[in-house]
């Protein structure tokens, strides 16, 4: 257990970091199953418009630091592609 003050503080603020970083990465985890679940299931419409949501979570997830921008749009990229795949 820290004894100095700064490091307390340190222990609070990344424990709150850890719990916002978790809560935005379960958001962009449901919002690319949701795509993928589109895709399955052969709706374009719907994947389509899971699509739109699913990166603006993730664009949002970028910008908060929580993701890499590249990994950002890696993921945006491949869920972009499975959708074009749907006949």
């Amino acid at each position: 257990m820290a004894n100095i003050k700064s490091a307390k503080k340190r222990i609070l603020t990344s424990t709150k970091r850890a719990a916002r970083n978790k809560s935005v990465r379960s958001e962009v985890k449901t919002a690319v199953k949701k795509v993928r679940v589109a895709v399955d299931a052969g709706d374009k419409a719907a994947a389509a418009a899971a699509l739109t949501a699913a990166t603006s979570v993730i664009d949002k997830a970028e910008t908060k630091g929580v993701l890499h921008k590249n990994t950002a749009s890696r993921k945006v990229s491949r869920l972009a592609q499975a959708v074009n795949k749907i006949d």
